[in-house]
């Protein structure tokens, strides 16, 4: 892996997360800390690790994603832009009631999302279902399933969980956002999934932690996990809720806020680009 590689990556992460803050700036809602936290594992798989076409978003041997925290869809939608599924100026009619950018993603509106999301703890299911069907199918696609820390407090996560490792599925890989934080707190004061790594592991996983802002560890933990036998592989990313906005950085309040007008060009700023979203209602 070269430096380049790198350098491409963190800056295209950059981008991701201008995106984010715009998405959320313009339509005055939405949820940008965990969107925030994700954006590295994302742009890692977007613009590196998935086997995808976004000339052909439904092409049937490509790689899948399954966003479960599915409020963190800014996230997502960036990438998505970015890669060439849609133009990048769509961004800006996020949430908008005549916009097929929701809120949660819907798979029957938006190019490139493989699974519709948003109500937590599903994800882990649906994801358990592409793989089980890529193996019955003898296709050689992977599945990536991104869960929040808080998500993984719902039973159905483990019940998956069993599934996912009773079928051998060595064609999934879970990433779980672990920025220790929820709507309500901490992960501690709210209903503790700690030791994360060793519950998953308990019930079967390989289980790889990680720095999820670190570009070449995230790299490297794909890579492992591509090389995992006869059983599903589960990356605890440890994160930062608002990762690259200094001010909403590890503050629970900016879980589902959305910035004012100088605190959007603060944040733009610090990302390195002079915003160009007016204010709202202008």
């Amino acid at each position: 892996m070269v430096n380049e590689e790198i350098k491409f990556l963190e800056e295209k992460a950059k981008e991701i997360r201008k995106g984010i803050i715009e998405q959320v700036y313009k339509a005055q809602s939405g949820h940008p800390g965990g969107s925030l936290s994700i954006a590295d594992i994302l742009t890692v798989l977007y613009f590196k690790e998935m086997n995808i076409d976004p000339k052909n978003p439904k092409w049937e041997g490509r790689d899948r994603l399954v966003l479960s925290k599915g409020h963190c869809s800014p996230a997502l939608y960036s990438c998505l832009a970015n890669k060439g599924y849609f133009e990048q100026e769509k961004l800006s009619t996020f949430r908008n009631i005549e916009s097929n950018l929701q809120g949660h993603p819907d798979m029957n509106k938006v190019p490139g999302v493989d699974m519709t999301s948003g109500s937590l703890g599903q994800g882990l299911s649906v994801a358990n279902g592409m793989a089980i069907s890529g193996k019955m199918d003898n296709k050689n696609y992977r599945v990536y399933c991104i869960l929040g820390d808080g998500e993984i407090e719902e039973g159905q996560i483990w019940e998956a969980s069993m599934a996912s490792c009773k079928y051998k599925l060595d064609n999934l890989c879970v990433i779980v956002d672990n920025n220790n934080l929820q709507i309500d707190g901490t992960i501690e004061e709210v209903m503790s999934s700690y030791p994360i790594d060793e519950k998953f592991r308990s019930f079967g996983f390989e289980v790889i932690n990680i720095d999820g802002h670190d570009i070449e560890e995230i790299i490297k933990a794909f890579e492992v996990a591509r090389n995992i036998k006869e059983k599903p592989v589960c990356i605890i990313a440890k994160t930062i809720k608002g990762k690259g906005v200094s001010f909403m950085e590890n503050q629970v309040g900016w879980h589902g806020k959305a910035p004012n007008e100088e605190q959007y060009k603060q944040a733009m700023e610090g990302l390195g680009d002079v915003p160009f979203f007016p204010a709202s209602g202008e």
